[in-house]
């Protein structure tokens, strides 16, 4: 089952049901109004979905074109956003930029920041950003929404509780984050907000990809209509998202509609830093990591963050070549205020 969020006017816009390839939809409000209502219902809500859902493949429900510029994230706002760091390889080289010590324990203990849920960006709205000195960059990440998960949860417990998987662009102003981090407090004004996938679907939608731990597909990120990244999702994942969700909750309950990040999926090469995809690597789902490996190879980093005008596409697809939640394709733009 796919679900989307079209605009209507108010923040949280009203719930449709997606065709599987994504050409068309057809309203879901009159059975709930928006995506965070059905997941507070999941249990008695998703079987109606589902059959709603089975109905538009057969074409016996009303439908319309699906456009993704008409789609917000499929929950515009969320009571939770933690972003882990699933990838170590990534956190290795971002921190080598910043001259900073890997600690062993992150190998072993996953990192994890709250991030601001209260404002998603569209996945076809711009990023709008004040200053390109900020830092501006992309994160292409795999997230999941879980049902209620109790507080200690297992992993068994945690992986029961995962409904949804959408894709994220983690948008991060690196030249804010230092600064930021010297505080002791960590991440706010560095990570505005994040954007996701036009769609949002259940786990059955990504087929054997999807082994219960990890999703074993290429991420794919296009820089400026370029090939960025082509990292698989499935590889180098130090820590699975049942492991993920049950460190969210290791002091805390989670409430259904809580999304928890992959952080920047990120691929080693022969025990190595990745290499471009026109250098015959996989890429980079961020700008930080190609940076970090110019210093490494280079003394210094060549590759400049996101400028006004620049834009990322991302997504993913199935083995067959078709798009499984639709882009998110971004321009950056400069913030004016009113």
């Amino acid at each position: 089952m796919k679900l989307a969020t079209l605009k209507n006017g108010t923040r949280d816009g009203h719930l449709v049901v997606v065709s599987q390839d994504l050409t068309r939809y057809t309203d879901a409000s009159f059975l709930v109004p928006t995506l965070q209502a059905a997941l507070d219902n999941w249990a008695r809500i998703a079987p109606h979905l589902e059959a709603l859902a089975e109905s538009l493949e057969h074409g016996s429900v009303p439908s319309e074109r699906f456009h993704e510029h008409d789609a917000m994230s499929p929950l515009p706002r969320a009571y939770q956003w933690a972003d882990g760091s699933a990838y170590v390889n990534h956190v290795e080289l971002v921190r080598k930029a910043r001259n900073a010590e890997m600690p062993e324990t992150f190998w072993t203990d996953p990192l994890m920041y709250q991030g601001g849920s209260d404002t998603f960006i569209g996945p076809r709205d711009p990023i709008r950003m004040a200053d390109e000195a900020y830092g501006i960059d992309m994160e292409g990440e795999v997230a999941v929404v879980v049902d209620d998960v109790k507080m200690g949860a297992t992993k068994d417990e945690a992986r029961a509780a995962i409904r949804l998987f959408m894709l994220v662009n983690d948008v991060s102003l690196r030249g804010l984050i230092p600064g930021e981090l010297a505080k002791g407090f960590g991440f706010f004004q560095s990570k505005p907000s994040s954007a996701f996938t036009p769609v949002a679907v259940t786990p059955d939608e990504l087929g054997e990809a999807w082994d219960g731990d990890k999703l074993h597909l290429p991420l794919i990120v296009d820089y400026n209509g370029k090939p960025f990244g082509r990292a698989d999702a499935g590889v180098d994942m130090t820590f699975d998202f049942p492991t993920l969700i049950a460190h969210a909750a290791k002091t805390r309950p989670l409430v259904a509609g809580s999304i928890i990040g992959s952080g920047t999926v990120s691929n080693k090469l022969d025990g190595g830093p990745g290499k471009p995809v026109d250098a015959g690597g996989v890429g980079y789902s961020c700008i930080a990591e190609i940076r970090t490996i110019e210093t490494i190879e280079n003394g210094k980093a060549t590759t400049p963050f996101m400028r006004f005008g620049d834009t990322v596409r991302i997504e993913m697809k199935d083995a067959a070549g078709r798009s499984i939640f639709g882009a998110i394709e971004q321009a950056v733009e400069k913030y004016e205020k009113d």
